[in-house]
């Protein structure tokens, strides 16, 4: 079965018209809600994406009682909506341990669930132009050396001969084996159900209005269906994780850059898994169509949320992103995750109020993936696109996640942030999430990813959209 997110439905050719106003369905694996809503549970994990998820799923096995709650369906909003790459190479060198746990992690899961979650080690292909960009990879595979990761840089001859029907004037590639991709529309959900199987509770539909403190620290939520008790809670919110944390007194930086992506018809094969080309990403799905964006592209709009962290956002949007990134008045001001933190634990709250957040899609994105695409691969010129999509990407000032304790609220684990690298990150960030709550040795640093990085002086790198 398949849960239904509204999504708007654009079928035009490359050079497109305006979206006719029509709708479709987003498609996401269903997952059932477990019965009997519990009085307490060892540790309550809120949103169910991939990170929440895993986290769930992680703890479970570990015979952990854990009830995952999520205010829509599993999947719903940004793990269902995200690009399908799971990847290692050219990530952050901070976030490269965490993704090279998350691929051993994605390969275990396709057995251990015993579903498909489209997971294939069909390798990640980058070409470009540009010999500034060779010359950055060399550097960062010098670096990723050290950590025990692996790339090669190819010639424009050897990239050519990878995608021989390619027409660039290529200076170069990045190619990388051992990274792959995944459905989003089948991981979170299946990931979910697996942790059903464990024990795991999980609760669509009900929302988290806010934590239940007792004695100075946590001792379980307030859900839509009344008290929770816990031990310990992870928010996993996404998007909505900094909203939550600020109606508690919780600093968490992070504005949510609005990404637009498609997928388009049965087309012909130009790649086999996941390639990266000037201006342009493309990943071929198990349909026989292609997911298309643009990446770094995107929109965020004016709201007290964005407006109050600013000042430390000032870095990114005088780096080369602000070329990239649309500033706009939006619905945001007034509703949604970035609007009033205000509310009573009796009384609807902002996340039963959009069960599903479904930004506008941006056409201008759109239109130029298809022409991109199309002048690298002429025999994608005639793209149709089956669907067309935006999704909210909780985004840090460093673009480094937050999977940290809070010192200020003892019980509250966060893992958010993740600035769109979420959905390859998310079953190492669940596995890390769940380390953190059963007070275990993390396999490597995690001065990276602790929420105090933003308030402590530390000198934050500067971020790339990597």
């Amino acid at each position: 079965m398949r849960a239904l997110v509204r999504i708007p439905e654009l079928t035009t050719a490359v050079h497109q018209e305006a979206a006719t106003g029509g709708c479709e369905m987003l498609r996401i694996d269903e997952v059932t809600n477990s019965e009997s809503f519990p009085d307490r549970c060892d540790v309550a994990v809120i949103g169910g994406g991939i990170v929440g998820v895993s986290t769930a799923y992680e703890l479970a096995r570990r015979g952990v009682q854990v009830v995952l709650l999520e205010k829509g369906v599993i999947g719903g909003e940004q793990s269902g909506r995200n690009w399908g790459w799971v990847r290692q190479q050219n990530r952050d060198l901070y976030e490269l341990p965490l993704a090279m746990q998350s691929l051993r992690r994605w390969e275990e899961l396709s057995g251990e669930l015993g579903e498909d979650i489209g997971f294939r080690r069909t390798g990640i292909l980058y070409g470009t132009e540009l010999q500034s960009d060779v010359a950055q990879w060399e550097s960062w595979i010098a670096r990723a050396r050290e950590i025990g990761f692996n790339s090669e840089i190819l010639s424009a001859r050897e990239l050519a001969a990878r995608i021989p029907s390619g027409r660039a004037r290529w200076a170069g590639g990045l190619w990388s084996v051992t990274d792959g991709r995944a459905e989003p529309s089948k991981a979170a959900p299946a990931i979910a159900r697996g942790a059903q199987r464990l024990g795991a509770k999980v609760f669509q539909n009900c929302a988290v209005r806010s934590l239940d403190m007792s004695a100075g620290r946590v001792g379980g939520i307030w859900t839509e269906r009344g008290r929770l008790a816990a031990d310990t809670v992870v928010l996993a919110g996404g998007a909505w994780s900094a909203l939550f944390c600020q109606h508690h007194g919780i600093d968490l930086p992070a504005i949510n850059v609005i990404g637009t992506a498609l997928r388009t018809a049965e087309a012909p094969a130009v790649v086999e898994g996941c390639f990266s080309g000037p201006d342009f990403a493309l990943r071929r799905r198990l349909d026989g169509g292609y997911t298309i964006a643009v990446p770094g592209y995107g929109r965020v709009e004016l709201a007290p949320q964005n407006l109050r962290h600013s000042v430390k956002f000032r870095t990114m949007f005088r780096s080369k992103l602000k070329k990239k990134l649309k500033v706009r008045v939006g619905a945001s001001f007034f509703h949604g995750p970035e609007a009033n933190a205000t509310w009573r634990d009796d009384d609807i709250s902002p996340f039963e109020r959009t069960r599903v957040l479904d930004p506008r899609v941006d056409s201008e994105w759109l239109e130029r993936g298809l022409r991109n695409v199309a002048r690298v691969f002429p025999e994608l010129s005639s793209l149709r696109i089956a669907h067309a999509w935006a999704g909210a990407i909780d985004t840090t000032p460093d673009l480094v996640p937050i999977i940290s304790k809070v010192d200020a609220k003892p019980g509250l684990v966060i893992a958010s942030g993740f600035s769109g690298h979420g959905f390859g990150l998310g079953p190492g960030a669940g596995l890390l999430a769940s380390r953190l709550v059963m007070d275990e040795a993390p396999q490597f640093d995690m001065g990276p990813y602790r929420l105090t990085r933003f308030s402590d002086g530390t000198k934050l790198n500067s971020p790339e959209m990597m």
